[in-house]
C-alpha cells in the first residue's frame, strides 16, 4: 500500500486531462510515501501515445536522493485513451525492479507494481493506495480521526 495525498491525485489527473499527449513525471518520497510527483518531459517520439522520461530529469533526481533528498519511488504517466490500467506496450517497457507505476485516465489513478510475473501483462501487480492527507504534509482527509494539536 502507498500514501499520496488528495492534492497529489488531483495535480496529476488535472495536468492529464490538460494534454492529448500522454504526460508524465516522477514519484519522489520516503517509504511507501509518495511526498512529491514533478512533472518531467515526454521525450518520446510519438508523445501521443507513449512516454519516455527525460533522462536528465531522471538522473538528477537520483543524484539529489543519493545527496539525501526524497527517494526515486516510480513515476506516473497518462493515458488519453481513458484507460487507467498499464498497457501491453508499459509491459513491454518495464523494468521489474518493483518501482511503483502510476497511470492516469479518465480522472483516475491507478498504482501498480513493476515486478517478475506479474498477474497484469506478465509485468504488474496493483498497488492499493490510501489517502495521505489533503496536502504533502500529511495532514489527514476531510473527516479524518487524525489526533489534533491542542
Amino acid at each position: 500500500m502507498i500514501d499520496i495525498s488528495i492534492r497529489l491525485r488531483d495535480e496529476l489527473v488535472a495536468a492529464a486531462a490538460g494534454s492529448a499527449d500522454e504526460v508524465c513525471g516522477l514519484l519522489l518520497g520516503r517509504g511507501e510515501r509518495v511526498e512529491r510527483a514533478p512533472p518531467c518531459r515526454n521525450v518520446a517520439a510519438t508523445p501521443a501515445v507513449r512516454f519516455e522520461l527525460d533522462p536528465a530529469a531522471l538522473l538528477a533526481a537520483h543524484r539529489a536522493a543519493r545527496a539525501g533528498g526524497p527517494a526515486v519511488l516510480g513515476h506516473y504517466h497518462s493515458h488519453p485513451s481513458g484507460d487507467a490500467r498499464p498497457s501491453p506496450r508499459d509491459a513491454a517497457d518495464a523494468v521489474p525492479d518493483g518501482s511503483l507505476w502510476l497511470i492516469v485516465a479518465g480522472g483516475e489513478v491507478t498504482a501498480w507494481r513493476a515486478i517478475e510475473d506479474g498477474v497484469l501483462h506478465g509485468r504488474f501487480e496493483p498497488v492499493k493506495m490510501r489517502d495521505g492527507g489533503c496536502e504533502g504534509g500529511g495532514d489527514p482527509p476531510q473527516g479524518g480521526d487524525a489526533p489534533r494539536a491542542e
